[in-house]
């Protein structure tokens, strides 16, 4: 399908007039993407010193949700999509099984919360945070709280529940925790994009969410780990499997990675999940998230190169910037398995990309 079959919104119809100029009279190649607002951080980080070294290629990237990532992806008004929630068969099906997910970086969703005069890191159980956002805890001095916190004089305060309004990776990511550790959560909500929250109040996009948590006084949402870092929100300890109450960081990001690839092989589709993985310090809210490409882009092979130099860039030399934006790098073992699949896409009756990672 060529990007003049494409039914194209008026913001990308736009940015597409604009590349039919010449840049010194070099032909330009536009890629736009869209999706999940989790990797919004480091893309446009990406993307912002991307297109400045390399004058042949003009990359776009909207932060408009997992959800509608997946949906323009899908119908086919981009060129590469952005993703927490990796595809399920379903979706993987209404586009013919042709999509590859490629990890990009790794990040945490955490429990951020709004509680005035509280300087110590406030604790939280699995059980906790799924009472709190099915809304049987519904106060800040509630003894469930209060018993995992002796040390903080929790208020006497209404808790307030913010949640994702939009379609999202993010929801998807802290949904599918609390389905894994609360059999009641799992039976009355489930896990998803999109979910029937019991309580609360929506804000849209990880931006959404900090901005309400920020101006609520008692609010308790989940964020990206980089949103809450550069927003200097304050975030909360959980509990993960092996019992111990962990401060979400990259080094506990990076050992929920290596425990979820120990479970897996270079055969996977890399739709890997790292919900509530083992480890001693290992952080269980932690995901990678996921760039959408397509295995064949049909005849434009210029924009399927220009495309795949750039996923290269980013899995290379793009993974320096992570953790000062908020995100772990790939561990160099999932990286060989990755090029593996770049090698399969195709544009014009050819492969479009032979090299290792970084060529």
């Amino acid at each position: 399908m060529t990007t003049t079959q494409r039914i194209i919104p008026v913001a990308i119809a736009a940015a597409l007039f604009a590349s039919a100029c010449s840049r010194g009279g070099e032909t330009t190649v536009l890629l736009n993407g869209a999706g999940a607002t989790f990797p919004n951080i480091i893309y446009q980080r990406w993307i912002t010193d991307y297109n400045a070294a390399h004058a042949g290629v003009e990359l776009n990237y909207q932060s408009i949700g997992s959800g509608g990532g997946v949906r323009q992806f899908t119908d086919g008004t981009v060129d590469f999509g952005g993703s927490d929630a990796p595809m399920t068969d379903e979706e993987i099906a209404k586009v013919g099984g042709n999509v590859l997910h490629i990890p990009t970086v790794l990040g945490a969703v955490v429990p951020t919360y709004n509680l005035e005069g509280i300087t110590g890191t406030v604790r939280f159980t699995p059980d906790a945070l799924a009472a709190i956002f099915l809304g049987t805890i519904k106060r800040w001095d509630d003894i469930r709280l209060r018993s995992i916190n002796p040390g903080l004089d929790l208020p006497d305060a209404d808790i307030v529940v913010v949640h994702r309004s939009d379609g999202s990776g993010t929801s998807y990511i802290w949904t599918e925790y609390l389905s894994t550790v609360s059999p009641e959560w799992a039976s009355k909500v489930g896990k998803g994009k999109s979910v029937n929250w019991p309580v609360g109040i929506g804000g849209k996009g990880n931006e959404g969410v900090s901005a309400a948590v920020q101006q609520t006084p008692g609010a308790i949402g989940y964020v990206e780990l980089g949103y809450a870092l550069i927003n200097s929100m304050a975030v909360g300890a959980v509990q993960n499997k092996a019992g111990n109450f962990v401060t979400p960081d990259l080094s506990a990001v990076a050992e929920a990675a290596a425990a979820g690839l120990e479970a897996v092989g270079p055969d996977t589709d890399l739709r890997v999940s790292l919900i509530d993985g083992p480890g001693d310090r290992t952080y269980p809210i932690s995901s990678f998230t996921w760039l959408l490409i397509h295995k064949d882009y049909g005849d434009e092979a210029a924009q399927a190169k220009a495309l795949l130099e750039f996923v290269s860039w980013a899995l290379t030399e793009g993974q320096a910037v992570a953790p000062d934006l908020g995100y772990a790098p790939l561990p160099d073992q999932i990286k060989p398995w990755i090029a593996a699949r770049l090698k399969l896409v195709t544009a014009a009756g050819a492969a479009v990309w032979s090299g290792p990672l970084g060529q």
